[in-house]
């Protein structure tokens, strides 16, 4: 019953916002859908611009199931799942259990403590900490052993600066693009704003001198 009712009050809805909608000027549309342009450009600039560096996660471990989460400076950073086959030696002979994750994870330039922790399927818990510096447009890579004896952390020495670097300038060059097209648009709404508010004033006056008959005989009074 609840269904029904609500499926007549969508649609009624839906409707009075395409009247709405069409009551609107053509051009005041356009300057909403610009509008909305510029803040979705503003957004993504907001999310990208801050990450600089990153963080390349590589995780082996002997866990058939396990939780990983990896905090930076105590703010979660990454949390997923890992997964393990039993790897056979030889081809024929089963061995232990083994599997492995690489993961990117975005930081900014600078100082940052890295904690990982690792929860099994039983429910023991693991974690081990340690603290680095990131360049800015580069990155570092962890090497992240976790076993049920323990969990052990190292840096790792990388040469694959020139990829983060062509990220980071992509990145840089996106964020401007961004900012560009943003501010461009914000331009056009301010002068379009400018251009026609008072005609729209003025019309709106007129359409309430004709529509309300005591304002219109002050105003022939007058």
């Amino acid at each position: 019953m609840d269904v029904e009712g609500k499926a007549p009050n969508r649609a009624h809805g839906t409707q009075q916002a395409r009247e709405w909608l069409a009551r609107i000027p053509a051009k005041a549309q356009i300057v909403l859908g610009l509008f909305l342009v510029a803040a979705v450009l503003l957004a993504l600039h907001t999310v990208t611009a801050g990450k600089d560096a990153s963080l390349h996660l590589a995780l082996q471990h002997t866990f058939r199931s396990a939780d990983v989460s990896v905090w930076i400076d105590d703010d979660l950073a990454y949390s997923g799942k890992l997964k393990g086959s039993i790897k056979k030696k030889f081809g024929l002979i089963p061995g232990s259990v083994q599997g492995s994750l690489s993961e990117i994870v975005p930081l900014t330039a600078g100082i940052h403590q890295i904690r990982i922790r690792v929860v099994s399927d039983d429910g023991s818990s693991q974690q081990a900490s340690l603290s680095g510096e990131f360049a800015r447009n580069a990155a570092r890579e962890l090497s992240v052993s976790a076993r049920p004896s323990g969990l052990s952390l190292a840096w790792l020495a990388t040469n694959a600066a020139g990829s983060p670097s062509g990220q980071g300038w992509f990145a840089r060059y996106a964020n401007a693009l961004f900012l560009t097209i943003a501010g461009s648009i914000i331009s056009a709404i301010t002068g379009f704003a400018l251009r026609e508010l008072p005609g729209h004033i003025r019309a709106r006056q007129v359409e309430e001198v004709v529509e309300d008959p005591k304002v219109h005989s002050a105003v022939a009074g007058q």
